[in-house]
């Protein structure tokens, strides 16, 4: 609808056409009527004697005969918000030796680190990646039944060493009322609690005998060391 010539509005105020719109926060455009006011406007399309903008506030159409100019509006782009700096990354964590590991699991355990170092040098010899005959696994050589059982991964070096060092924890617990607590825990661990409750002690297996000779000799050097230091 027009109205003496002027501009029809669009759910605005009609009056809007004698009034300079506040300029946008995107470029656009400026009518500049005939009698000197502008107009912001987002864009303007023509329809014959009808000129049709749209603003920010809705649609205005105005007659084209009261336009005198179209001034495109520079538009300049906000300042890039500077990025505070990302804090740097922490430094990983040293991986642990295997002696460490050794440690830190019997601490764990509530073990003296001792016992655990001397059942680690004779399964593996410290190796993360020793592998049995029989299938033990890692520095603490865990059989895969027993790794389940405890609920630990065998081939992660941490994981074996916690659960070797509870495993030996559980056997000295088994035996706690023993005169040969260690002795038998430690044949345990070799051959299996089985073995040792069948026989009352030490089961008469070359290698199982040899074995608990080696680790108990060497928990008394360990043990020597520790009252050295």
């Amino acid at each position: 609808m027009r109205q003496n010539g002027w501009v029809t509005l669009r759910a605005i105020n009609r009056s809007l056409c004698f009034v300079t719109v506040t300029l946008a926060a995107q470029a656009g455009e400026f009518v500049v009527l005939s009698n000197g006011f502008r107009i912001h406007a987002d864009s303007h399309t023509a329809d014959g004697p009808v000129i049709r903008l749209q603003t920010s506030q809705g649609a205005i159409e105005i007659q084209a005969n009261t336009v005198a100019a179209f001034e495109q509006e520079e538009y300049t782009a906000p300042a890039p918000t500077e990025l505070a700096p990302a804090a740097p990354a922490p430094p990983p964590a040293p991986e642990l030796t295997p002696q460490e590991l050794i440690t830190r699991a019997a601490i764990h355990a509530g073990l003296p680190p001792a016992i655990v170092h001397s059942i680690a040098r004779a399964e593996s010899g410290y190796r993360q990646d020793a592998v049995s005959p029989k299938g033990a696994i890692g520095l603490m050589q865990l059989m895969p039944g027993t790794a389940a059982a405890l609920n630990v991964d065998p081939h992660d070096p941490a994981q074996n060493a916690d659960g070797g060092a509870q495993y030996l924890r559980d056997l000295l617990l088994k035996y706690e009322n023993d005169p040969h607590q260690v002795s038998k825990a430690v044949a345990a661990y070799n051959a299996g609690p089985a073995a040792v409750d069948k026989y009352h002690g030490i089961p008469p297996y070359p290698e199982t005998i040899q074995y608990v000779n080696r680790v108990l000799k060497q928990y008394e050097k360990e043990q020597e060391k520790k009252t050295g230091d």
